[in-house]
């Protein structure tokens, strides 16, 4: 690491003012500041200092993932591998290797595509490379279905990069989730692509090869379907052994990440926490009033379905497009929970509420902050004496 320190100080001083490539500093000090942490320091007033920067934090959120992209991968192969030849004796890693003959191109296109277009946008407008995509180029893999090609997923990258946070301004700016903005562009441009019982499997909307019986069905259709005697087990649920988005099926893993996100201090319990109280809170309140098999459905069950955990842990709790008052985030995130389930049972189509609700609530975010400080504002005022 010191010779490659060594040798990004010598040709440095090219891409700097006047140098023979200026015009590339923001990429330069892209790749800098991603192999070192920066040697910038407040030169005026207090401030307090701390080793950890955007892009460390940012890295806390990617290695969060880890753990349900992992699971993903192998789920990726070991769902094919049922739809396909439920009677072939595969092993772990040759599961994951077919799994990751699927996952990794799409990785790499949400990838390129993105940090393509923050390259771009830096350069026009001579500002550093923003830090946000590192994240964001991981979410994005994470809540799509597996057999989605891959001009989509460029696509969709695209459009939320673009118009999900550049003409907002960039990273710190937003007030959607990119990651969300990605999939809720996808859900309505290409819904074939994006929902039904077969785009959760390779190789499933073509039929090739597929055993007699098979169906992909994820729970929540099923559920959809008033299908509630045949649901996975909760131990499949919990897991992940069932048909679903990338990263959003197991959630143990989910959990795992979770765990990693609260230690460090990234990631905020209030919202996590709040979030699974509105959910079951809707929840009960659907089995009082059922009327249909999914309303009834125990609602510490919703928990395990679909992509509630992952949407909770790592979309709820995105610190530029959630709310940011300690208030605020317990109404941020109640508003999120009860929403979803809401949406997941009420709306016959689209058996999953948790995109929609958080992008709903980033749009009011500012809204519960705003109201959040004017009371605060207000309780102050009343405690302060009166000036005669």
């Amino acid at each position: 690491m010191k010779a490659l320190r060594r040798y990004i100080d010598k040709i440095k001083p090219h891409f700097e003012k006047g140098g023979k490539y200026e015009k590339l500093q923001s990429t330069f000090e892209a790749f800098e500041t991603l192999l070192f942490v920066p040697n910038k320091v407040t030169t005026q007033g207090t401030h307090i200092r701390d080793s950890v920067d955007m892009k460390r934090t940012m890295s806390i959120v990617v290695f969060a993932l880890v753990p349900a992209l992992l699971f993903g991968i192998w789920n990726a192969g070991y769902q094919e591998m049922l739809a396909t030849n439920p009677q072939m004796q595969a092993t772990i890693p040759e599961l994951f290797w077919e799994g990751l003959k699927l996952v990794l191109p799409i990785i790499v296109v949400s990838y390129v595509t993105g940090l393509a277009i923050e390259f771009i946008f830096a350069q026009v407008r001579g500002h550093e490379v923003n830090e946000g995509f590192l994240v964001s180029g991981m979410l994005i893999p994470l809540v799509l279905p597996v057999d989605i090609p891959l001009w989509m997923v460029a696509t969709g990258t695209a459009f939320a990069v673009i118009f999900g946070k550049e003409v907002f301004g960039g990273t710190g700016m937003n007030i959607l989730n990119p990651a969300l903005t990605a999939r809720a562009f996808l859900f309505f441009a290409y819904p074939a692509y994006m929902s039904g019982n077969e785009v959760w499997i390779h190789g499933l909307m073509n039929g090739e090869g597929v055993v007699d019986g098979f169906s992909g069905a994820t729970p929540l259709s099923m559920a959809a379907e008033g299908n509630v005697q045949n649901l996975p087990t909760v131990n499949e649920m919990f897991m992940g052994l069932i048909p679903g988005s990338i990263g959003e099926t197991s959630v143990i893993a989910i959990l795992i990440g979770a765990l990693i996100l609260l230690i460090t201090g990234v990631g905020s319990w209030r919202i996590m926490l709040s979030t699974v109280v509105g959910a079951l809170v809707m929840g009960f309140l659907l089995n009082i009033f059922a009327v249909n098999p999914f309303m009834e459905i125990p609602a510490w069950q919703h928990l395990i379905m679909g992509g509630f955990a992952f949407g909770a842990v790592f979309m709820a709790t995105d610190p530029v497009s959630g709310a940011q008052t300690k208030r605020g985030k317990y109404i941020y995130g109640f508003l999120i929970g009860f929403l979803a389930i809401l949406i997941r049972v009420v709306n016959p189509a689209y058996p999953e509420g948790v995109m929609l609700a958080i992008l709903l609530m980033n749009v009011f975010a500012p809204l519960i902050d705003h109201y959040v400080v004017e009371s605060n504002i207000k309780k102050r005022l009343k405690r302060a004496p009166s000036s005669s």
